[in-house]
């Protein structure tokens, strides 16, 4: 070989640099991947009726984490959260209380602090209590402690809710659903 000559790179480790460079940006995509659905957005299909008409069995939403990094949830938002009944179960419902906030159900409306809260979503459901689970006593009003939610279904007649698992904890909440994506006749963001 003369000194105005470049030694060409074996062929071998032309294909090992390609294979490396591949399993890197799997390896990436994957991480990425897992850190999108655990800290920004989860997806979630519904299993049950509970939230209809506001979403429907098998429509597939996504629920975002964002928010509740710098907020607690809201009256009126649709969150996720683990079920307090049933280990490594995740359940949708509507927030209707927040902490200190006392809720009464009577004559099949829902009254917060005393005020009839006006629940258009329940397209004319009356609201009544349910027989609560073993265990708990729920009796109305009912005054939320610190970091506690209450949360109903949409769907009254068809819905466990607080009215039956009493009220959440706060550190509970997963996500707000924001959005339906699937299928494409449901498509749109939720109210």
């Amino acid at each position: 070989m003369t000194s105005g000559e470049h030694a060409q790179p074996a062929k071998g480790s032309h294909v090992l640099r390609s294979v490396i460079s591949i399993l890197a940006m799997i390896l990436a995509v994957v991480v990425l991947s897992w850190a999108l659905r655990s800290f920004v957005v989860h997806p979630y299909e519904i299993p049950s009726g509970s939230m209809e008409d506001t979403i429907q069995i098998g429509d597939m939403v996504f629920s975002e984490k964002l928010s509740y990094y710098f907020s607690e949830p809201q009256q009126g938002d649709i969150v996720t959260f683990l079920d307090p009944e049933v280990d490594g179960r995740t359940l949708i419902k509507r927030v209707i209380a927040t902490e200190g906030q006392t809720i009464d159900l009577r004559d099949g409306e829902v009254y917060i602090d005393g005020v009839r809260l006006d629940e258009s979503y329940v397209d004319g459901q009356p609201t009544t209590p349910l027989t609560p689970s073993v265990g708990k006593e729920i009796t109305y009003p009912y005054t939320l402690g610190e970091g506690e939610l209450w949360v109903m279904g949409d769907n009254r007649l068809n819905s466990q809710d607080s009215r039956y698992f009493g009220p959440i904890d706060t550190d509970a909440v997963t996500g707000r659903a924001f959005m339906v994506y699937w299928p494409f006749s449901d498509f749109g963001l939720l109210s």
